[in-house]
């Protein structure tokens, strides 16, 4: 039976702990975290406030809407998440089943709540102006009793079918969290559980099926019994098969979305002067790494288990046998041979990989400077370099293939020879047929699993050295901002007249790979509607100061606040608030939709205000005829495999993009430089009349 909706209501003022509680209960945070219990604001600050609060005890708040008309399926996948009431009261939904959620009430009892309930709750706000409205017209439409509150549905849903409604937070774990508790949160582990059993009672069946029908051959006797057995055994593998390979990809997709969101966090934080001395061609290394990464470590990592199992099976085969003690002993032995050759293979697939890369590195280093190699190399010299490459990649892909063809191979058929030489003695101490039988059985079947086993360790290795390329982007991953103050979201929209947004004192930063420091006591102070032109040559810092004003780099010394807040106290909400357009070639067309590119940084998918205001900015900004001869307009797909923008087209892409993500703070390094005239005036024109406060850098 389900409870009351108004029992598990939480109020405003209880919020935070809301929060917190919720993902305690979903075990998405450990039971002893708190945080500091703070007022929640009203208006728009309220979804930053709730990021910060689950930042606190380290899970993600993704904000979620629907339209009208898919509440209802919304409503289906809450769980654990927070929703926003129209009274301004507030649900905390742990879960959702097929017909009901369960509900966390503030007085700590689960309360089990009808979806219906909840999905009227959510679009009571909505529907209230023109409740009463609908009602005379469905009486005076002589709707049938039974039939009038589909017809009333039906009517709010072709009146409200755009309308968006939000308000809800879905709790999860963040991509920085550590691995086991990735796995725990997704309920992987339990599938690698039901991988070995299953998995191990099939291997146990197929011994089973061959010691019954070899028992019949032995003895000369086939009675109905024994192969009703086996038929029965052989019946049973199917659905154990089945289960097993079903679990194992289970784990394949849930994991292989964990280690791509962790690679992707790891990218989005990465040392932007890391990334710069990389290079193209190393960090499309990387790229071609990581996919190797997930293929060959959860493939080979299940191979490895499941031969492991089959190789403890034929163990115990094999000790059951003819020669039991003495072949179980060659078994053992011979298994470390097999791993010792494994490391040999791992050492020379890392050279082999470094070269691989290196390769590629210099291919896509060299076409970029194509054109400049063209003129200052002479012709017959151009390809010097690259045949000295290629002459020792082709020598350790030699070591390489030889070790992988021979040894591989032979390690199978070595251990059927060791195994014959065993069974030797026993045949001359006279053994039975059956005893012969299980010895000679349980050979065969080890060398099946030896096989497996050593296929399986080689993509584990392969994994592992592509994981020494791809293991700072890992690790980037879990270095972030440290979580903000909730209360700091507050202090950011109460603005004071004449409040400095920017204030900055005695700033000073210095390259790693340089002694002079960029900058040294470099002061400067910004107020809301102030518009700064920034000029000075080349290499005097510019660049350098609007990424520390953006939040892209930190300050070696000196004070930064935004809006009286330092970085450490605002967290990621510096990022959110300041928006920048770095210099044309360090900006970005995304192969997506134009939406998607104007919009990165903003919530997604993005309501239809935030459609409205880019398609605004775009016509203010002159793409107005650009949109127009698009046929999807901003969901076209655009970038190197969709629709191709100009030079000056891309350029007032990256000004839309910036004007829509700053809120406090807007930074232009020379995004002015490549349009024309008259295309010129009008965007200044757009970008001082936006812009909260401007910062524009240019050349003199």
């Amino acid at each position: 039976m389900t409870a009351p909706l108004h029992e598990a209501r939480w109020t405003r003022d209880r919020l935070h702990e809301a929060v917190v509680r919720c993902a305690q209960e979903a075990g998405l945070a450990p039971a002893g975290a708190e945080a500091r219990a703070q007022p929640a604001p009203s208006g728009d600050a309220l979804l930053a406030w709730v990021d910060a609060v689950g930042a606190q005890v380290g899970v993600e708040c993704e904000s979620l809407s629907a339209p009208y008309t898919r509440v209802d399926g919304l409503v289906r996948t809450l769980g654990p998440s927070i929703v926003r009431l129209g009274d301004d009261t507030f649900l905390v939904v742990l879960k959702c089943g097929a017909r009901d959620a369960t509900l966390l009430a503030p007085d700590g009892s689960r309360r089990r709540i009808g979806h219906e309930a909840i999905r009227d709750a959510m679009c009571a706000e909505a529907e209230a102006p023109l409740r009463k409205g609908v009602g005379a017209l469905v009486e005076a439409g002589a709707v049938a009793p039974a039939r009038r509150d589909r017809a009333r549905r039906a009517v709010l849903e072709a009146y409200l079918a755009e309308r968006e409604i939000g308000g809800v937070w879905t709790l999860r774990l963040g991509p920085d969290a550590p691995p086991l508790r990735q796995l725990r949160d997704r309920r992987l582990l339990r599938h690698v559980a039901v991988f070995a059993v299953a998995y191990a009672a099939q291997y146990a069946l197929w011994i089973v099926s061959w010691w019954l029908i070899g028992r019949a051959a032995l003895t000369g006797r086939v009675e109905p019994g024994w192969l009703l057995g086996w038929a029965l055994a052989l019946v049973a593998m199917v659905p154990l098969r089945m289960l097993a390979n079903w679990s194992q990809g289970l784990f394949f997709i849930g994991a292989g979305a964990a280690l791509k969101q962790r690679l992707l966090s790891g990218a989005a934080r990465l040392d932007p002067d890391e990334a710069r001395l990389l290079g193209a061609g190393q960090t499309l290394g990387r790229v071609i790494e990581s996919e190797s990464v997930e293929r060959l470590a959860l493939a080979g990592g299940f191979q490895t288990v499941a031969s492991a199992l089959e190789l403890l099976g034929a163990v115990a085969v094999v000790a059951a046998g003819a020669g039991g003690p003495v072949l179980a002993m060659a078994l053992v032995v011979w298994t470390l041979v097999a791993l010792a050759i494994v490391r040999v293979y791992a050492d020379r697939l890392g050279a082999w990989t470094d070269g691989r890369l290196g390769l590629t590195h210099d291919l896509v280093e060299r076409m970029v400077g194509h054109r400049t190699r063209l003129v200052q190399e002479r012709p017959d010299r151009w390809h010097d370099d690259e045949d000295a490459a290629l002459a020792r990649y082709k020598a350790v892909s030699r070591r390489l293939d030889r070790l992988a063809a021979c040894a591989f191979p032979v390690i199978p058929q070595v251990w059927l020879a060791l195994a014959v030489l065993a069974l030797i003695p026993a045949v001359l101490a006279g053994a039975t047929p059956t005893a012969m039988a299980i010895g000679v059985g349980g050979a065969l079947l080890a060398s099946q699993s030896l096989s497996r086993l050593v296929g399986g360790l080689a993509s584990l290795v392969g994994a592992g050295v592509a994981w020494r390329r791809v293991r700072s982007l890992y690790k980037a991953g879990s270095v972030g901002d440290e979580p903000g103050d909730p209360a700091s979201v507050v202090a950011l929209d109460s603005d004071a007249p004449g409040a400095a947004v920017i204030d900055a004192r005695s700033l000073a930063f210095a390259y790693r790979s340089r002694d002079r420091r960029v900058l040294d006591d470099c002061s400067l102070t910004i107020r809301a509607g102030d518009r700064v032109l920034l000029e000075g040559p080349s290499g005097g810092g510019k660049s350098t100061l609007a990424a520390l004003l953006a939040g892209l780099r930190s300050p070696d010394a000196g004070l930064l606040l935004l809006r009286g807040l330092d970085r450490a106290t605002l967290g990621d909400a510096w990022r959110r608030r300041v928006g920048a357009a770095p210099q044309f070639h360090e900006n970005h067309i995304l192969t997506a939709s134009l939406g998607f590119n104007l919009l990165l940084g903003r919530a997604w998918p993005p309501s239809g205000r935030d459609l409205a205001e880019a398609e605004e900015i775009c016509s203010e900004l002159g793409l107005g005829p650009l949109l127009d001869r698009m046929p999807s307009r901003l969901n076209q797909m655009v970038g190197d495999a969709g629709w191709q923008l100009s030079h000056g087209e891309r350029s007032r892409v990256y000004l839309a993009r910036a004007l829509l993500h700053a809120k406090d703070f807007l930074i232009l390094d020379e995004s002015f430089a490549s349009l024309d005239p008259e295309t010129l005036r009008q965007c200044v024109s757009c970008v001082v009349r936006r812009a909260p406060a401007l910062v524009v850098i240019a050349h003199p």
